[in-house]
């Protein structure tokens, strides 16, 4: 794999322009690029090759960032967190951006990609950092720290921590695995 910073090789599936991915794929990673201010998403026009796959990948990754329970801030501690334990520079190079959007510090986003769970965290953003680490290694979570998760999120958020831990662990496979290329800035 590669470490975070080294963009993998050549991509094996090259983004897909309109013809490839669709009018709608096409359109909707050109708006994505425009808000994020980098080109068309890669991850779009790559997974968008496949598009009834990735309407459904879509709906349900949007459900969980940025339509999930989780605020904003948490979910990109989240997802770095993933990001940086698997080694998925094109996660990575995403969500900095987006972490510094929903209030993430520059410090702070270097610890969570060190792999600390120590400095200006909230005791609810080390238990995310926990659970994130403890799932990446496991698989599974203890029931203790089950436990201390009950008693800052509840059992709706816990399952999305779940899910949104798997998800991107699943992601930076496919991303990887793929050879999506970061998106350059505009």
């Amino acid at each position: 794999m590669t470490t975070p910073d080294t963009p993998p090789a050549q991509p094996r599936i090259r983004p897909g322009g309109w013809r490839e991915v669709g009018p709608f794929v096409a359109l909707f990673a050109r708006v994505a690029g425009r808000v994020q201010g980098t080109e068309p998403p890669a991850v779009f026009l790559t997974l968008g090759r496949h598009r009834r796959l990735f309407w459904g990948w879509l709906h349900f990754a949007g459900r969980l960032m940025p339509g999930g329970r989780l605020s904003r801030r948490e979910s990109e501690l989240v997802i770095l967190r993933v990001a940086s334990r698997r080694g998925s520079s094109y996660e990575l190079t995403q969500h900095r951006r987006l972490g510094r959007r929903a209030g993430l510090s520059v410090d702070e986003i270097a610890a969570i990609e060190a792999g600390s769970v120590e400095g200006p965290f909230s005791a609810r953003e080390v238990l995310l950092l926990r659970a994130a680490d403890e799932l990446l290694v496991e698989g599974d979570l203890t029931d203790g720290l089950w436990s201390e998760l009950g008693g800052q999120f509840d059992d709706r958020e816990r399952i999305e921590i779940v899910m949104l831990v798997g998800h991107y662990a699943m992601l930076a496979t496919a991303l990887h695995a793929l050879r999506v290329q970061p998106d350059r800035p505009r």
